[in-house]
């Protein structure tokens, strides 16, 4: 097991026989020879390439623990709200997801698209320095169009009543583990932890983050889905923000177009979905929202790799100071960090 937390490549399991039955009983596999490659991206699921002949696709399931350093469990139903998310999408925005593949629902598995090497994932492009404002318009054009069209949606609200697998998910090891690790700051995280759950705006995708989104010349798709839950927008808009003040603090001091695309993201995603969604409460809410989560990238389940120790109690100092003031503003909020990231040593 690596220190960032995660379990190491050589401890994940192999194919299983059995799930290759599965895979030809159900039509999934044609070809006699077919193969399937585990990769080794995700925690929170099997990802497996699969070459069939002439046809090379995905194949993803859902574990039940995820591969993180602390005991973590979750719901493997989360694998068909995944696949509803996609499909739900690609009904407006096709070329923004995978395509699906046909093959029997609710089966703990789906089969999707294989992207080609044309792609990239953003996540390697940002620690890379490579920040552009487009990417993050194309980033907050999709996340503001998913929050528009189901807001308010009572059948797409009734399809993703998913609070368990978010609790589960989110929830319990963000904001539940951190609060709890912080015993001053404990109320104020299961505060929020309560408000989050009980909050029904619109469709959220729940770990809309660079390392989910993959980046070609043609496209931007957004992948991992499996957190799908009909909730608070806050949340998606707070979670893309705590990777990019993260990535920003894993150069600092050198100057990036971070700062530029945060605010890029906030203006375009409220152009975007401003028509449906109260922006103003919303902007109160990731305020609030965000330094909790930034902290939990340190001290909660499932820690960023890519942090030092100096940078580790950087976060935790910014977020407590920013908690314990209680201001909500956002904008000034991200400026006074990416003005400190200036003033760390190299």
């Amino acid at each position: 097991m690596s220190d960032s937390g995660y379990i190491a490549k050589d401890l994940q399991s192999p194919v299983s026989d059995d799930f290759i039955a599965l895979l030809r009983r159900d039509g999934v596999l044609c070809d006699a020879g077919a193969k399937l490659t585990p990769l080794s991206d995700g925690i929170s699921s099997e990802i497996f390439r699969v070459d069939d002949g002439g046809r090379t696709f995905i194949v993803k399931r859902a574990l039940p623990r995820l591969r993180v350093r602390d005991e973590w469990l979750a719901n493997v139903d989360r694998n068909r709200y995944e696949r509803m998310f996609i499909a739900y999408v690609a009904g407006f925005l096709p070329q923004a997801v995978p395509a699906l593949l046909p093959a029997p629902q609710d089966r703990g598995y789906f089969a999707m698209e294989c992207l080609g090497i044309e792609f990239t994932n953003w996540k390697r492009l940002l620690l890379r320095g490579e920040a552009k404002v487009e990417d993050a318009l194309k980033a907050a054009t999709i996340l503001g169009s998913i929050h528009a069209r189901s807001a308010g949606d009572a059948e797409i609200a009734a399809a993703f009543a998913t609070t368990p697998n978010f609790t589960e998910l989110r929830i319990d090891p963000y904001l539940l583990t951190t609060g709890n690790r912080h015993s001053e700051l404990r109320a104020l995280f299961h505060g929020e932890a309560d408000r989050l759950a009980a909050t029904q705006i619109c469709l959220v995708h729940g770990d809309f983050s660079p390392k989910n989104i993959m980046v070609s010349a043609s496209r931007f798709v957004l992948l991992d889905c499996e957190v799908a839950w009909y909730g608070d927008p806050a949340f998606d808009l707070a979670f893309l923000f705590t990777h990019l003040l993260l990535k920003g603090l894993y150069h600092a001091p050198r100057a990036t177009g971070l700062p530029e695309m945060s605010r890029a993201i906030w203006l375009r995603y409220v152009e975007i979905a401003g028509k449906a969604v109260d922006c103003a409460a919303l902007e109160r809410r990731v305020a609030k929202l965000l330094p909790m989560l930034l902290l939990a990238r340190v001290d909660g389940k499932s820690p960023v790799e890519y942090l030092d120790q100096g940078r580790q109690q950087f976060v935790r100092q910014f977020t407590r100071d920013w908690l314990r003031n209680g201001d909500t503003n956002l904008g000034e909020w991200v400026n006074t960090w990416f003005a400190k990231l200036e003033q760390i040593e190299a």
